[in-house]
């Protein structure tokens, strides 16, 4: 294993080394392949042909899989003039690697009954559809939803060292009309949205008992709901991967998270790219000991943590983080129903642009894209609090709001701002509320005198701003 070393140890502020990815991370390499298989469909301007809806790969991909060796790859490669696959879910075996070649998309089928989550006691018929609303301040946490729903188009489990890798494309294609249906998955979870329904969608890739977990240069576009969620793993790395959602900029992808990990730990997201509909990243309940290094966020909601956060989050570095155009920037949201204590965060060389919310740390999430500035005086028991989180080195070279905020005197906030520049602040908009603020040496030009937030002054000492030059640069 060659390549650049991502593991990055910083001390300063109070904090060790220990905020980060424990592991020696570097640059994946596609294994040899056990087995080749070509195209036999020919996509259009990106698309699946009508003609094509039924001639699903879904038996031969996941026949090469189970029969390809640990240490191996299945590779999806060209055949004469295709260039494309069409699958429905597909499950990957221990040490097998799904290679996608440049030039190549594996697309998932639009049709919700190859889904089906199958089994005793599983609801039938749920994939593809809606379900009763859930009360306005309950989480998924306490309100179950009927057992069934949607298999993922790849799903990893119980099976480590797996692999999803290459210069291709994953399409989870969720703009498609569903078959048998009048909406695609996009559109049935906006119409879900105003009362907060349920509703059953497939994902692209969900892992869970998945330790040594790699995607490395795969393009992810178009998922139905969340892109990668990770469970109950010990090692998961995302090293360059490419991830646009939607592709076509006219449509709507609601609750497309990028990257969700969730009660794991070491883990490295990398060199990646991530244009979506909802999170960049979201840090679920659990997570410990995960780097976020050198990588580029677009649309989407930033470099969140939460919602649910009940079972904790702690040890976090992110480095070298360029956001341009997502709502909000480093983003911390829990409430009183799914909180916890997270801790150990460290942020820094962050660059913004055009981003809405820029520091958002609240306990007052009410399901939105950005928090209320006040508490929603939801109900429960689930506490969030805020503890040793380090900002340094971050510009935003546009203004927004900022929002620092604990949820009572017994649960303050308390972070660290070391040389954190916004240009154009003004002190409306900086809201807190039970928070400690404490100055680093390089300061901040944040004015806190309009809440009540408690502010550890560094002697009145500012620095200049973090350089953002050429940080700005076109998705690639």
């Amino acid at each position: 294993m060659l390549g650049r070393l991502v593991a990055v140890v910083w001390i300063g502020a109070g904090l060790t080394a220990a905020a980060q990815d424990t592991r020696t991370v570097t640059e994946p390499v596609i294994p040899p392949a056990c087995e080749r298989l070509e195209a036999k469909l020919a996509s259009v301007n990106d698309k699946v042909r009508e003609d094509d809806e039924g001639k699903l790969d879904t038996e031969r991909i996941q026949r090469a899989i189970d029969g390809c060796g640990a240490g191996k790859a299945v590779e999806l490669v060209k055949g004469g003039g295709n260039d494309a696959f069409l699958a429905g879910p597909l499950e990957m075996r221990e040490g097998v690697t799904l290679v996608v070649d440049k030039g190549v998309t594996l697309f998932g089928s639009r049709d919700p009954k190859v889904y089906e989550m199958k089994g005793e006691g599983v609801t039938p018929g749920l994939c593809g559809t809606t379900a009763e609303a859930r009360p306005p301040d309950a989480s998924a946490a306490n309100t179950p939803a009927p057992r069934g729903g949607c298999r993922p188009l790849i799903s990893i489990v119980n099976a480590k060292n797996v692999g999803i890798m290459g210069e291709g494309v994953i399409d989870g294609r969720g703009y498609a009309t569903l078959m048998g249906k009048d909406y695609s998955w996009w559109q049935m979870a906006r119409r879900a949205q105003p009362e907060d329904r349920r509703y059953f969608s497939t994902r692209l890739i969900i892992a869970s008992h998945a330790d040594g977990l790699v995607l490395y240069k795969i393009t992810l576009h178009n998922s139905p709901n969340f892109h990668v969620s990770v469970n109950q793993t010990n090692g998961f790395t995302a090293w360059g991967v490419h991830l646009k959602t939607p592709t076509d900029r006219s449509l709507d992808a609601r609750n497309t998270d990028g990257i969700d990990p969730g009660s794991s730990t070491n883990v490295t997201v990398t060199h990646s790219w991530i244009d979506n509909g909802d999170d960049n990243i979201a840090i679920k309940t659990g997570v410990t000991h995960m780097s976020v290094i050198d990588n580029h966020f677009y649309s989407g909601h930033g470099m969140s943590i939460g919602s649910e956060t009940y079972s904790g989050v702690s040890d976090l570095l992110v480095d070298g983080l360029v956001e341009d155009h997502t709502t909000s920037g480093i983003r911390v949201k829990s409430n009183v129903t799914r909180g916890g204590l997270v801790h150990d965060l460290v942020y820094k060389n962050v660059c913004m642009k055009d981003v809405k919310v820029p520091i958002s740390i609240s306990p007052y999430y009410a399901n939105q894209t950005t928090e209320p500035y006040k508490d929603p005086q939801f109900k429960g028991s689930r506490i969030p609090d805020y503890k040793r989180i380090t900002i340094a080195n971050m510009t935003s070279v546009t203004p927004g709001d900022v929002l620092i905020a604990g949820l009572d005197d017994a649960h303050r906030t308390e972070i660290t701002l070391d040389n954190v520049h916004l240009n154009g602040m003004t002190k409306d908009k900086v809201h807190g509320h039970f928070a400690t603020v404490t100055l680093g040496p390089g300061g901040t030009d944040l004015d806190f005198s309009g809440t009540d937030i408690k502010v550890v002054p560094n002697g009145g000492k500012t620095a200049a701003p973090y350089d953002c030059t050429g940080k700005f640069v076109p998705y690639q």
